[in-house]
């Protein structure tokens, strides 16, 4: 395997490519997002973005867990179909996808908090930090803005990866960016899509 292909269905440089398209779109769908990169290192990175999204915060939180094939972006999953993307909310709780054949499946992540309508927590590696020996707590805290719902997205990662971290935060960022937009927009006008 080339070392820029990272699993099937991820070669790293489609993800970059894919992931700045994304930030775009994420920019122009969602201008009230907030996002930064908060720290990079050799050995790990924290990001941050929020969105205001027009909904109450425990509507949100339902699309969250219970709508994630309908608002994720196929291009970043394995099978190519978001609608084989799930979220078991509970302690221990998968976010998983169903691979073709029936029997197949990765786990993105396990549920490590799950407080309804406050805060969702996962722990494990997306997409092809999946194959560096790395580890990341993805966590979503919905608070009370006006009439809407503030969602902030964190995700921290650490550990080893050929060639340090650094590079890829910028990219984890946009992709995850791009997510948390397509949320808000399937939450406020029932399409991922602007």
């Amino acid at each position: 395997m080339d070392r820029r292909t990272v699993g099937k269905g991820f070669d790293l440089d489609r993800w970059t490519g894919i992931g700045l398209v994304c930030a775009g779109i994420a920019l122009l769908s969602a201008s009230d997002a907030r996002g930064e990169v908060l720290d990079a290192t050799p050995n790990g990175f924290t990001l941050k973005t929020t969105v205001t999204v027009a909904a109450w915060r425990h509507g949100v939180y339902d699309a969250l867990v219970t709508s994630v094939g309908r608002w994720w972006d196929k291009e970043h999953t394995y099978s190519g179909d978001a609608k084989n993307l799930s979220i078991n909310a509970a302690p221990g709780g998968c976010f998983c996808e169903a691979l073709p054949p029936p029997g197949g499946g990765v786990q993105h992540a396990m549920v490590v908090l799950a407080m309804p309508g406050k805060t969702l927590r996962m722990v494990g590696s997306l997409g092809p930090l999946q194959e560096s020996g790395l580890v990341g707590a993805l966590t979503f805290d919905l608070a009370d803005r006006g009439a809407g719902t503030d969602v902030t997205m964190t995700y921290s990662v650490g550990g080893y990866r050929q060639g340090g971290l650094e590079s890829l935060a910028p990219v984890v960022d946009s992709v995850l960016g791009a997510q948390l937009a397509r949320l808000k927009s399937f939450v406020e006008k029932g399409t991922p899509t602007p």
